[in-house]
């Protein structure tokens, strides 16, 4: 009698618990995988984590940001992806001038040691930061360690905005006021203001109005002894003419300049007490401010030459802040509407950039009587103010 062939034994179903434990590791891995993925720079769902400290106010003034920032209006994939492209960028830049120079590669990233001030950046030769150091968002928010203090319709807007073009500039887009409207608020608060920086970079801030505020330089002092500073000066004539035309678009109803120039006109006697007169009265304010600096730490910048050759005027200023001189000629172009220069390529962007429609304004005609009395008037105020600067700015 034939046997049958045994049938194979049923295959019984995983139990259970395995099947489940299989998930979890697979769960896991796939989870690594995600965050080893995100930290090699090819996640673009990530938010980016370095932030513009104070992006809103630099965007109020016109300022486009930090050099790290996004842009608001995007998208947080892309904002994070703009932001990582521009850090990649800066990490070449630095790449490029450390091949190219490399016994200066202290000059160019140490600004921070030499700048000093209390909340300097370190001294040292500032090494090339690598991209996952730069997106983990390490950096540090510090005091000032350059203030651009004066003058008011000098050109401050102008030289900070060619400033924030150079890779190892940081600058806050707002005026702070720290010194002479906000200063019970404390050096926490104001030091928050600031980007973030890395180590060989210059923090920065403008506010010209401390230049004539008597309280403003024993308090910078205060904060920091190494304090650099950078004053913006023009003819005074011409900034008092500047200074009225921009009260004139905001209140069109106020006294001629002729009237608020004297207090007598009959006599000819200047009413020194009227701000757009007395902030040209440069030698005075400089008095205050030698009482706490020394002369060669105070960088003065003619207003005239920073029309006429920003390039130039640019130079002095980077080397001053001890930085490589790298903006030049080919960062300008002359804009002959507005009629001073502007950026060919602005700060974290690839367009042309002019200043603000409130920049440049058309000057009322001035009795030329009065012009003349105004530049009898400065002249013995200049030339003390050549005699204590070392500087002739052509003004008479």
């Amino acid at each position: 009698m034939a046997v049958s062939a045994a049938a194979p034994p049923a295959t019984e179903p995983l139990p259970r618990s395995i099947f489940k434990k299989f998930l979890v590791m697979l769960c896991s891995l796939l989870m690594s995988l995600y965050v080893f993925y995100c930290l090699a720079d090819r996640c673009q769902t990530l938010p980016g984590p370095i932030i513009a400290a104070g992006a809103a106010s630099e965007e109020e003034e016109g300022g486009g940001g930090g050099y790290l920032g996004g842009s608001a209006e995007l998208p947080p994939w892309q904002a994070a992806a703009a932001r990582r492209k521009r850090l990649l960028q800066r990490l070449k830049q630095r790449r490029r001038r450390q091949e190219a120079a490399p016994g200066q590669e202290v000059a160019a990233g140490g600004g921070g040691s030499r700048a000093g001030g209390s909340g300097g950046g370190g001294g040292g030769a500032a090494g090339t930061p690598g991209t996952l150091t730069l997106l983990l968002g390490e950096g540090t928010k510090r005091l000032p360690q350059a203030i651009i203090i004066g003058v008011k319709k000098g050109g401050t807007r102008a030289l900070l905005e060619f400033l924030r073009v150079h890779p190892d500039v940081r600058a806050v887009g707002a005026e702070p006021h720290f010194f002479d409207r906000n200063y019970e608020r404390g050096l926490a608060w104001y030091r928050d203001l600031m980007p973030r920086t890395l180590e060989g970079q210059i923090t920065m801030e403008k506010t010209p109005s401390y230049f004539v505020t008597k309280e403003a330089p024993a308090r910078i002092s205060s904060m920091s002894k190494g304090t650099k500073l950078i004053v913006v000066v023009r003819d005074p004539v011409t900034r008092a003419i500047s200074d009225y035309t921009q009260t004139l678009s905001k209140k069109p109803d106020i006294p001629t300049f002729e009237s608020l120039t004297f207090k007598n006109r009959t006599t000819g006697l200047i009413d020194t007490s009227w701000s757009a007169i007395q902030i040209g009265i440069y030698a005075k304010h400089l008095e205050n401010w030698l009482l706490y600096f020394p002369i060669g730490q105070i960088l003065f910048v003619s207003g005239e030459r920073l029309i006429s050759d920003p390039a130039g005027e640019l130079g002095r200023v980077q080397d001053f802040l001890g930085l490589k001189r790298i903006i030049t000629d080919k960062h300008f172009y002359f804009n002959k509407t507005k009629g001073f220069p502007c950026l060919k390529k602005a700060e974290g962007s690839s367009k042309p950039h002019c200043l603000g429609k409130t920049k440049g304004r058309t000057h009322p005609d001035i009795d030329q009587e009065v012009v003349q009395r105004l530049r009898d008037f400065y002249r013995p105020f200049n030339m003390k103010f050549y005699q204590m600067t070392g500087q002739d700015f052509g003004w008479d």
